[in-house]
């Protein structure tokens, strides 16, 4: 580990982690360790440390280009993620783009190099149209949620995306379930498979509630007066559902 990133135990400190967890500590030693990785642990498991601690070993501090690409489906996982690295202090700038976000904040972030850009596959595809950053130097590739990101129909901007990653050194694909398959555009090799689907212990506890009309807002306030004043998070598929839910 470079003198520019904090020990593993001061970046757990900062977490609020005590240890890491089997999972963490598997997929931190063979994404270390080898060139291709895939990891499939279920939501909740703690995925997105047990590929960052790798990969941030992995940066060059001297590198002032970008170094590793995370590609996401979603925008919350964009960001989620950002915010992560950050609480890490790491040292490593970093930042997120994706869509619906102003293209020219993107380009006043990205003027100054974040060593990992995190972004959705439309977003980051735009950026590699517009040249926006060079991608010499980029020697990690993670697809987070690969499969999310091909359920939502994201197949062509990564294949985009990865023909103009020339010198990639490491790929790192995971999954909170087993994927059916493994995507060609990556061309994985001889990939080293992490498969914690049926060992991790997610910390969610799923509940099912029942709403009694097709419009299920109403069931939502129902569920948060329930709930009462918890944080939480709602995920939306749509936009504009974001918009109403957000309005009522």
């Amino acid at each position: 580990m470079s003198s520019n990133i904090k020990t593993e135990l001061a970046i757990l400190d900062k977490l609020g982690i005590k240890q890491l967890n089997p999972m963490q500590i598997d997929a931190k030693e063979t994404i270390a360790n080898n060139a291709e990785v895939i990891l499939i642990s279920p939501t909740g498991t703690g995925k997105t440390l047990a590929f960052l601690l790798p990969l941030l070993e992995k940066l060059d501090p001297t590198c002032d280009e970008i170094q590793a690409l995370i590609i996401v489906p979603s925008r919350e996982l964009a960001i989620q993620i950002e915010s992560v690295i950050r609480q890490m202090g790491s040292g490593y700038k970093n930042n997120a783009v994706y869509g619906g976000r102003s293209f020219s904040k993107d380009k006043i972030d990205l003027k100054h190099r974040p060593a990992i850009l995190i972004g959705t596959p439309g977003r980051i595809a735009d950026h590699l149209r517009r040249e926006t950053f060079a991608t010499t130097a980029i020697r990690t590739l993670v697809l987070d949620e690969f499969d999310k990101s091909l359920e939502i129909g994201f197949e062509t901007e990564m294949l985009f995306i990865t023909d103009h990653l020339h010198n990639l050194e490491t790929k790192i694909l995971t999954s909170a379930t087993e994927p059916s398959s493994i995507p060609k555009f990556v061309r994985l090799k001889a990939p080293v498979f992490i498969n914690h689907a049926n060992k991790g212990k997610s910390q969610l506890k799923i509940k099912t509630v029942v709403a009694n009309t097709r419009d299920k807002i109403e069931a939502l306030v129902d569920l948060l007066s329930f709930i009462g004043n918890e944080p939480g998070i709602i995920f939306c598929n749509f936009k504009d559902s974001i918009d109403n839910i957000s309005e009522k």
